[in-house]
């Protein structure tokens, strides 16, 4: 499954850099990047090709860092195929807490309680679920 890196820092000029410059010190490509503003913190969550390292590394610096375990959706671009999706879950009774996607290959990450059965059902009914080499290497 899919791991999300979420790293808790202060909402100041030059957190963000510090994180980036040690993944990218580190030799860590960050596939995509959200940033939620908490007033005095912020939350950033990374999508990276290398998650367990990116956690190590993280943490080694002094960064408070957690992995999130997400299902990462390929969506076909075009109209209503998000709705699809959404739809889809809420007819299962699962709900989708957070989410983002990003562009270029209309990706969309998704926390949900029951995550594995979200991807499994997903899966079986026609949509696109990632595995992690294709999240990661491509």
């Amino acid at each position: 499954m899919a791991k999300q890196i979420r790293v808790f820092l202060d909402n100041k000029p030059g957190r963000l850099e510090k994180v980036t410059g040690v993944l990218a010190a580190k030799g860590v490509n960050v596939r995509a990047m959200l940033i939620s503003d908490r007033g005095e913190f912020g939350i950033v969550k990374f999508l990276v090709d290398k998650p367990d390292l990116t956690i190590v590394v993280l943490k080694d610096a002094g960064f408070a860092a957690a992995v999130k375990e997400v299902v990462a959706v390929r969506l076909d671009d075009k109209i209503g195929r998000l709705h699809d999706m959404i739809e889809f879950l809420s007819s299962r009774g699962i709900n989708i807490s957070d989410g983002y996607g990003f562009a270029g290959h209309s990706v969309f990450c998704l926390e949900t309680e029951g995550f594995e059965e979200a991807a499994r059902l997903l899966k079986e009914n026609g949509f696109y679920v990632l595995s992690d080499q294709e999240l990661y290497e491509t």
